[in-house]
């Protein structure tokens, strides 16, 4: 399946309805007390799923069905569902209705939907990547060989990187901000960046880098592909780095399945994305 076949279908616009679809759901379940309610049912991904999940992983789904009924043949890869068989194999859509459903359920703003079409099963096989950011209504996409847009507006001559005078960054994105694990890597840290965020949502914050809001992005826990498939297409699109940390098959060599594999780091030059893979990782 080459990519232009994997891209004959209209994704954009499906994506685009999802998202609309979304924000509906979280219109409807407006305040956290609404949109911390389980289903009581846990999903393919391992997390316990929200009714907010739930009935946005819907909203999608439907989006999915209507490109099958159109001719689309694929096989959805989805955080809550997990693996769904519509007619092919070979082109995978890997989907996170929801990343970052702790800011969701709990009002802060930063939750996004990822959507990323594949023509194969790892990431450097990745053709489309979709991140619409719910909390400030920003739509970050790109496509292979076509460069990385914001909101439409391609990303042509992105900031360089900040670095202090002792050669740090000046803003590092943190995911996986587990408190031990910050623990752990403190001193690399310390060593690497004046600043650090925690956003909440690897998907996001893959994505600032690809504007250079942040200087680099790094996880310090394995990381899954529902979460990071499309933003680092977008990261690379927008002339960026990307590297799965310990991943024998390559920097871009990670599957895209349900498990967690190897920790995610961006950059937006070789010489940062070497430094990033010295953090010691969970």
């Amino acid at each position: 399946m080459t990519s232009h076949q994997a891209l004959e279908h209209d994704w954009l616009g499906a994506c685009r309805r999802a998202a609309e679809g979304l924000r509906a759901v979280l219109r409807d379940h407006p305040t956290s007390r609404e949109r911390i309610v389980e289903t009581g049912v846990t999903g393919e991904g391992g997390d316990r799923t929200l009714v907010i999940d739930a009935e946005a992983e819907e909203r999608v789904f439907t989006e999915l069905e209507r490109l099958h009924d159109e001719g689309a043949r694929f096989t959805a890869v989805s955080e809550e569902r997990g693996t769904v068989d519509f007619g092919a194999p070979d082109v995978l859509v890997v989907i996170d209705p929801i990343d970052g459903s702790l800011n969701a359920k709990r009002g802060l703003p930063h939750h996004a939907l990822s959507v990323a079409v594949s023509a194969g099963p790892r990431m450097s096989d990745v053709v489309f990547g979709f991140v619409y950011d719910l909390g400030p209504g920003e739509e970050w996409r790109a496509t292979l060989g076509e460069g990385a847009r914001l909101n439409d507006v391609r990303i042509t001559h992105p900031p360089p990187e900040r670095k202090t005078s002792d050669g740090r960054f000046e803003l590092l994105a943190v995911e996986s901000a587990d408190p031990r694990w910050l623990a752990l890597a403190s001193d690399d840290l310390v060593a690497a960046t004046r600043r650090i965020r925690a956003m909440g949502s690897i998907a996001v914050s893959m994505c600032q880098v690809a504007a250079t809001r942040v200087d680099a992005m790094a996880s310090l826990a394995r990381t899954r592909a529902v979460d990071c498939a499309a933003s680092q297409l977008i990261v690379r699109e927008s002339g960026g780095h990307v590297a799965f940390a310990g991943c024998p098959d390559g920097p871009l060599g990670a599957p895209l399945d349900l498990e967690p594999h190897y920790p995610v780091l961006a950059a937006r030059t070789p010489e940062s994305l070497e430094r990033l893979l010295a953090l010691p990782a969970v």
